[in-house]
C-alpha cells in the first residue's frame, strides 16, 4: 500500500490531466454511473468544529475512495483520502493531503463552471471572501481567461488587505470593495466563497450577462445568494441535485417554491452537452457547488497513477 505525503502528492499534480478527469467524473455522476451515498456530517461542540465524510464508487472502476476532512473551527482543515481496491478489497493508497486535494478539486470545479457558463469576455472577476478558495478559484482561471482585474469583499478588513497583497504578488490588479453589491456592479464573473448565513447578493445587484460560481454553502444553514436571485437565473446548474436541494445555495429558494426540479441542471449534463450551457451573452448563470465524492475519486486516481 502506498502512503503519500503532501509534498509527494503535490509533485504528482498534472493539472490538465486532473481537469479532464474531473469533467469525466461529473459526466459519469450525472449519467447515473456513480454510487455516491449522502455526505456524513459530524458537528463538534467542544471545541467547536465539524467533519465531513464523503465516499463513492464509479461503475466498473478499480478503486473506491473515502475522503475525511474537517477540524476545530478557526484552524486549517485537515484530512486524507483512502483508495481501496474493488478487486480484492485491500487498501491501495492513503493520501495524506491535509485537504489540499479537496481545495484543488473545488477550485477546478469553479474553473469548469466558468468554462461552460461564464461569458466569453470577462471584464473583472468578483470575489466574496478572502480565504483559501478565494485565492485558488481565481488563480486557477489564469489559463482560461486573460482577465487579471479583481474586486474583492470580505468582512475582515485586515484579511482583505492581505488578500490584496497576496494576489497582487501574482500579477493581479486588486480593488477592495466596500460591500458585496459593489462587487456585483463591477464584475461579470463572481465567485462566492464565504460561510455566510445571510444572503450577500440580491437579484437587483446582478447585471445581465453575469456568471456566479457559488461554493460557500456546503452545510445546512449557509447561504450567500438571495433566493430571489436564484429564481432570476436563466441557467441554474448544480453539481448534485439532491445534495444542493438539501443544503446547497439553492436550498432556501427551493423550499420557498421559487424554483422547482425542472429549473435545475447538473454540471455533468452541461459538460456532456455544451449546448445546454450559456447560449446568450446576456444570460445570468449560477452554479451551486456543494462538492461530490466523484471529484475526490477522480483526483485521488490521478495522483496515484502519476
Amino acid at each position: 500500500m502506498k502512503i503519500l505525503s503532501l509534498d509527494e502528492i503535490k509533485s504528482r499534480i498534472d493539472l490538465s490531466k486532473i481537469i479532464a478527469m474531473q469533467e469525466d467524473g461529473f459526466k459519469a455522476f450525472s449519467a447515473g454511473k456513480v454510487d455516491v451515498p449522502p455526505v456524513g456530517y459530524l458537528k463538534q461542540h467542544n471545541p467547536p468544529g465539524s467533519y465531513h465524510i464523503k465516499y463513492g464508487l464509479i461503475e466498473n472502476d478499480d478503486v473506491w475512495v473515502v475522503k475525511i476532512a474537517g477540524g476545530p473551527s478557526g484552524l486549517p482543515s485537515s484530512g486524507m483520502m483512502v483508495a481501496i481496491s474493488t478487486r480484492d478489497g485491500k487498501p491501495q493508497a492513503i493520501l495524506q493531503d491535509n485537504s489540499y486535494l479537496t481545495h484543488l478539486r473545488t477550485a477546478i470545479a469553479g474553473l469548469i463552471s466558468a468554462k461552460y457558463l461564464a461569458p466569453k469576455s470577462i471584464n473583472a472577476i468578483g470575489v466574496l471572501g478572502t480565504g483559501e478558495q478565494a485565492r485558488m478559484q481565481v488563480d486557477i482561471l489564469r489559463d482560461w481567461t486573460d482577465c487579471r482585474t479583481i474586486y474583492v469583499w470580505g468582512r475582515n478588513a485586515e484579511k482583505a488587505q492581505k488578500y490584496k497583497a497576496d494576489m497582487e504578488s501574482k500579477d493581479f490588479e486588486v480593488t477592495i470593495a466596500e460591500n458585496a453589491s459593489d462587487v456585483a456592479k463591477r464584475c461579470n464573473l463572481i465567485i462566492t466563497t464565504t460561510s455566510a448565513r445571510q444572503p450577500l447578493l440580491k437579484a437587483s445587484d446582478i447585471q445581465p450577462g453575469t456568471h456566479i460560481t457559488a461554493m460557500g454553502a456546503d452545510a445546512p444553514g449557509k447561504i450567500e445568494l438571495d433566493p430571489e436571485l436564484i429564481a432570476k437565473a436563466d441557467i441554474l446548474a448544480v453539481d448534485n441535485k439532491s445534495q444542493c436541494i438539501d443544503h446547497g445555495e439553492i436550498c432556501q429558494a427551493y423550499e420557498q417554491k421559487l424554483i422547482a426540479d425542472k429549473d435545475l441542471i447538473e454540471l455533468g449534463e452541461i459538460i456532456a452537452n455544451s449546448a445546454l450551457g450559456r447560449t446568450d451573452k446576456n444570460q445570468i448563470t449560477i452554479v451551486d457547488l456543494t462538492g461530490v465524492a466523484v471529484q475526490d475519486i477522480q483526483i485521488a486516481k490521478a495522483v496515484i497513477a502519476a
